[in-house]
């Protein structure tokens, strides 16, 4: 019954939410009701073995609600219950027009992410998979920047067509059952040639690279990033963008084997492009959000190319990188989001000499930013290092080819800690303070989970190694 409370508690609450006019009435539940949800992710992860759920839905079509918690939902779970409280505090003086609504549909966003990470029934799946996504287009729309409706119109476009593509590949799946099932355990064995193994392949994957996104399906993401409001940025960058991954480990790998055979160079190159492309297009902005943005996209990119190696190591790197980028990211947006609000811009050439005046912030951004270049001792280190010695028994020149990324990185992102916190004040720069307890609290708690788990991986690695194991076993099969 717990496993069902994740979905069920933030639906409620969220519901609840829109009928709330006051700011801070609003702003307090919807923190509290994230704190709520938090334990109960604990609670879970502390469980021992898979927790599972069943309940009558649509019997005629052969579907049921079905939820499943193994370790990697564990793992997605406890991000997402993570992500939100700390989202809430880290921009809890921001203000919102209809603030009642703008934390419903947070919540709304909570529930239907953590739907996705938990169905084990196709349809039950492409539900949750849409009730997350749709709050996403009205807070981008409603509250976002100036180019909003344009920004958004692309976001819809991208994620209409890639859901519609995933639905098509659950109906030619359901067609294709014999069990005349929507259960991802019967979608497992049906039976598909060559060609329609291909088919389904790419269907399904089309849907989940967009939401990754990959290169080159990702040019809805940057402008999205930067338009949106922050704290739903974080949620997008620091959560969603594993619905793509996750549907790719979870769906993909085992219902289409030969496909992934087949295909899986062609994922890798273009995952690989992409990283280097995004890594030197980082390293040429002066927007913040744009930095960051572009910044997750080559972190995605090494994620997708060390699933499609097939390799357990890499499959292990994966699972713990997921939760470790989450974090990193997130920490990264609070930096941007407390930036702007202070100094009311995000360039860094109208930046500079920050850590004179908010010395605590600097060396908080500083531990993130050397996370997000996987420095060891923090916890990026261990999933890169994982991914990276997959890739490269998959194939040396590759890894090489990817290996520059980690340069380039380096580059990017020791020269935004630079521009912003180092050299000489800008006339900005001379106001900038550290920030009350509602900045610096959020960064400390993500700065001693990047430690604890740079210094102490274990715990991730062991909730996650029999989910890694499993899949590799289904694909190799």
């Amino acid at each position: 019954m717990i496993v069902d409370l994740l979905i069920l508690f933030p639906l409620l609450t969220g519901l609840i939410c829109f009928l709330y006019q006051s700011s801070s009435v609003a702003k307090s539940h919807a923190l509290w009701s994230s704190v709520a949800t938090l334990i109960i992710a604990v609670l879970c992860c502390t469980t021992n073995g898979t927790m599972n759920f069943h309940a009558e839905w649509l019997p005629m079509l052969g579907s049921s609600f079905s939820l499943s918690m193994d370790g990697m939902s564990k793992m997605l779970c406890l991000l997402t219950a993570i992500a939100f409280p700390i989202t809430f505090v880290a921009t809890y003086k921001n203000e919102y027009s209809k603030p009642g609504n703008f934390y419903a549909l947070m919540l709304l966003m909570q529930a239907g992410l953590m739907g996705v990470f938990l169905a084990s029934d196709a349809l039950v799946f492409y539900f949750f998979w849409e009730l997350a996504l749709i709050p996403a287009y009205f807070l981008c729309s409603q509250w976002g920047g100036e180019k909003r409706i344009a920004v958004t119109f692309k976001f819809f476009i991208y994620t209409f067509v890639g859901s519609l593509l995933m639905l098509v590949g659950i109906l030619f799946l359901y067609f294709k059952n014999p069990e005349h099932s929507f259960a991802l355990q019967s979608f497992y064995h049906i039976k598909l040639t060559h060609g329609q193994q291909y088919f389904g392949f790419w269907l399904f994957f089309i849907a989940f690279a967009i939401k990754m996104p990959i290169f080159p399906l990702h040019t809805w993401q940057p402008d999205t990033y930067e338009q949106s409001p922050t704290a739903v940025t974080m949620i997008l960058s620091g959560v969603m963008v594993k619905m793509g991954l996750y549907g790719v480990i979870r769906w993909l790998l085992p219902m289409f084997p030969d496909a992934v055979s087949k295909f899986g160079n062609v994922v890798i190159l273009f995952s690989v492009i992409g990283m280097i492309y995004a890594s030197l297009i980082a390293i040429k902005q002066d927007d913040v959000k744009r930095l960051i943005a572009y910044s997750s996209i080559a972190h995605i990119g090494l994620m997708c190319a060390a699933i499609f190696t097939k390799q357990q190591m890499a499959m292990d790197g994966v699972m713990i990188q997921m939760f470790n980028h989450g974090i990193v990211v997130i920490g990264l947006w609070i930096v941007a989001d407390m930036i702007e609000q202070q100094l009311g811009t995000r360039k860094f050439s109208e930046l500079g000499g920050m850590a004179q005046k908010a010395p605590a912030l600097a060396i908080l951004f500083v531990i993130m930013a050397l996370a997000n270049i996987a420095l060891p001792l923090t916890n990026s280190f261990i999933g890169e290092f994982l991914m990276f010695n997959g890739l490269f028994r998959y194939n040396f020149w590759m890894a090489a080819f990817a290996g520059i990324s980690i340069i380039l990185a380096a580059v990017y992102t020791l020269n935004a800690v630079q521009k912003i916190f180092y050299g000489n004040t800008a006339k900005l720069t001379d106001k900038a303070v550290d920030g009350d307890l509602s900045v610096q609290l959020p960064l400390v708690i993500l700065v001693i989970v990047v430690i604890f788990f740079g210094v102490y991986p274990q715990p991730m690695l062991q909730l996650t190694h029999e989910t890694a194991k499993a899949v590799i076993a289904l694909v190799s099969k």
